[in-house]
């Protein structure tokens, strides 16, 4: 091991890793991401799960949030081969009768689907897109007084609310199953508070900048933002797994893109008692069951409109979403449960080899759950692709045991790295002035268990990392 002395030690490297790894090493900072696995990445990983030349995104596909991400924004990823892929349409909610719900890019597209709704949704989403842009560095970040009250009230106003609640302004089948598998990514019932908050960010998203997926798989993400941290100087170890922070060569701070159950264990005689306990007391959600398939041929949907859409909502109507989604937080599995479906070699043929594809899906299941999810997941989508069973070639299946063996981030098959409800919004994984800040001056959080929450978007590790950058090498933030 690398007995060199650092300004900073990154251990993992995930989106939010990464990113407070190149915020850190811009500034002109020393620092080494020390990574378990061979490769880096995190959820952001890509690899042949089932035959030789079908690609498969072992967690994240599809990156609504990484266009809309301040901080991506910012870097040249480009010029170290990142490339999106907008498919036609962001994505699709079919029904049994074959009928489907669009979420397209242009709003006014996507209100005239939706019938006699068309002038609820504008009213709903119109000032949003309008004002969300400027509200993202208050959006995607910490709990400040926001620098526009007037428009973050108004958001609020909106985001608040259940997405049940919110549902109400909605009369046809089409935009509230639409709305109810937007809001379902909340991976919590949806008549929790703030539920619709999630709803709303996929929404704004999908009309801002589309749901893109990079070619090449999620890998891309990961290999681009590395080659940039290393083009800057910033170095990776990679096959070195983090027992205890005793392991890491001498560093003036340490930032770990973990969550707080893995924290307790590398550095708890480190943390203050009264920190620890708090911990203890942070809240993991659902958990996920997920498929990859090869495939020989397009999954046949009766919905048409679905081909052109790289994520698919399976689920029905907002009544079937939402009683799914309840049982799962009460412990109780469904047989008909609401999944979301990738198919990205429609749109990135090198996925897989010539007249073949891959797809990709999960379902929420109970935390911790075992149960083999097969059977529901093909059978719902043999509901609105009748002969999708005939084309599977070969599968790949992981539960909630095996997504956190897979990474420890998925505490029992958590893909949010904690329950993201109104409770643990912001005071993840602690109230606190910085949430970033451990109880030890020399150790900082920047995982999906900090502000912002889950996605690929890498804020939670830029702000530990503006955090760090002010506290401990008085370089004020910006």
């Amino acid at each position: 091991m690398d007995k060199s002395e650092y300004d900073a030690i990154v251990i993992g490297s995930g989106p939010n890793g990464l990113a407070a790894a190149i915020t850190l090493q811009r500034a002109g900072l020393s620092v080494l991401i020390v990574e378990g696995k061979s490769t880096v990445g995190g959820g952001m990983r890509s690899q042949e799960l089932t035959l030789p030349g079908y690609v498969h995104d072992v967690c994240s596909a599809v990156h609504p949030m990484a266009l809309l991400s301040p901080f991506f924004k910012s870097l040249p990823l480009k010029d170290f081969g990142l490339e999106f892929i907008q498919p036609k349409f962001a994505a699709a909610h079919p029904f049994d009768d074959g009928k489907v719900a669009i979420l397209e890019k242009s709003l006014e597209n996507t209100a005239l689907g939706l019938g006699k709704d068309a002038s609820a949704y504008r009213d709903f989403m119109g000032p949003l897109v309008g004002d969300i842009p400027g509200l993202l560095p208050s959006l995607l970040g910490p709990f400040v007084w926001p620098e526009k009250p007037i428009e973050m009230a108004k958001f609020g106003m909106k985001a608040l609310p259940s997405a049940t609640w919110a549902a109400k302004r909605f009369q046809t089948r089409e935009a509230r199953g639409l709305w109810a598998g937007m809001a379902a990514h909340a991976i919590q019932p949806l008549q929790n508070v703030a539920t619709a908050a999630f709803g709303i960010m996929l929404m704004a998203s999908a009309h801002l900048n589309g749901w893109p997926i990079p070619k090449g798989g999620s890998q891309s993400i990961a290999n681009a933002l590395a080659a940039y941290f290393q083009s800057l100087g910033g170095k990776i170890i990679t096959d070195f797994q983090v027992e205890s922070l005793d392991q890491l060569p001498p560093a003036k701070v340490v930032l770990a893109d973990i969550t707080p159950r893995q924290l307790l264990k590398m550095a708890g005689s480190k943390l203050s008692s009264s920190y620890k306990s708090r911990l203890e007391k942070y809240r993991y959600g659902m958990g996920v069951f997920k498929i990859d398939w090869a495939l020989d041929g397009v999954i046949p949907f009766t919905s048409r409109e679905c081909q052109d859409a790289a994520t698919v909502h399976l689920g029905n109507t907002l009544e079937e979403i939402v009683d799914y989604e309840k049982g799962i937080s009460e412990g109780r599995q469904g047989d008909k449960p609401f999944m979301l479906l990738a198919q990205q070699s429609v749109f990135d043929p090198g996925r897989a080899p010539a007249g073949k594809h891959t797809a990709w899906a999960y379902c929420h299941v109970p935390h911790g759950s075992t149960i083999d999810m097969t059977t529901g997941i093909e059978n719902q989508v043999e509901r609105f692709a009748p002969g999708f069973r005939d084309l599977i070639r070969e599968k790949h299946t992981m539960n909630t045991s095996e997504m956190e063996a897979y990474n420890p981030n998925y505490v029992g098959g958590d893909i949010n790295g904690g329950i993201q409800d109104i409770f643990q919004l912001y005071s993840r994984p602690v109230l606190s002035i910085s949430p970033y800040r451990t109880s030890a001056k020399d150790i900082y959080l920047c995982s999906s268990s900090t502000p912002p929450g889950g996605g690929v978007h890498g804020m939670c590790g830029y702000h530990a990392a503006k955090q760090v950058l002010s506290d401990v090498f008085a370089i004020i933030k910006s």
